[in-house]
């Protein structure tokens, strides 16, 4: 029963690893989209979604089945309920690309925003796929150093760039300009979320509570213009 379980806990941690993959992919296919308005980049980052829905659902069946079945204790309990909250995290990621993908098909041919928005944009899509790549590695090494956390904090500064650039650029009407600010917002979101899924590597690591280890506002905002 034990040998069964330790090969159940492997197969998740393995789905956990390939759905990063799998978003961090849709991150750099995302970033290619808002950059060249490219439309075959757009339709990858669907079917990348796609997949995840589905990777994540099974992640959700599995770790149902653990729960009821073999009744886990103390860290294996810590670890089946961290992999489907990471599972889900990585579900939110993609739906959140794929909204901004779609964004992009609707604008094409033209550019999803103009300049100098559109550079912001392309720095914040750039952000997505770092972010990705680090929370990827925390979850292929199961290990995480929370000091480490700058990048929702960048973001937000890029963020205000998107704002203060929409409101400079002549011609633009408000629903465009609201429209391109839910693009940012959007983009905000997926690092909130891959900040979380460090967190929750930490925890299952460590027991810190993900809530205890977020950095303090001012902290976070040195830390990231230190990072520029």
């Amino acid at each position: 029963m034990r040998t069964q379980f330790t090969n159940e806990l492997v197969a998740l941690t393995a789905d956990l690893t390939q759905m990063c993959r799998i978003t961090h992919e849709a991150a750099e296919r995302v970033t290619d989209a808002v950059v060249g308005a490219d439309l075959t980049a757009t339709y990858e980052v669907f079917a990348l979604d796609e997949r995840l829905q589905t990777m994540y659902g099974a992640c959700e069946a599995r770790t149902v089945v653990l729960l009821a079945l073999q009744a886990p204790v103390a860290r294996d309990l810590r670890h089946v309920v961290t992999a489907i909250q990471i599972a889900g995290e990585l579900s939110r990621i993609g739906w959140l690309f794929s909204r901004v993908a779609d964004q992009v098909y609707q604008s094409h041919p033209e550019p999803i925003a103009p300049p100098p928005a559109l550079g912001v944009l392309a720095q914040m899509a750039g952000r997505t796929a770092e972010c990705t790549a680090r929370a990827q590695h925390a979850v292929t090494r199961g290990r995480h150093t929370p000091a480490d956390n700058t990048g929702t904090a960048a973001m937000q500064i890029l963020n205000q760039e998107l704002h203060n650039a929409l409101s400079t650029i002549e011609g633009t009407s408000t629903e465009t300009a609201i429209t391109l600010a839910l693009i940012g917002h959007k983009l905000l979101r997926t690092v909130d979320h891959t900040d979380r899924i460090e967190r929750l590597i930490h925890f299952l690591d460590t027991g810190i509570p993900p809530t205890a280890q977020i950095l303090p506002t001012a902290e976070a905002a040195e830390a990231a213009e230190a990072a520029e």
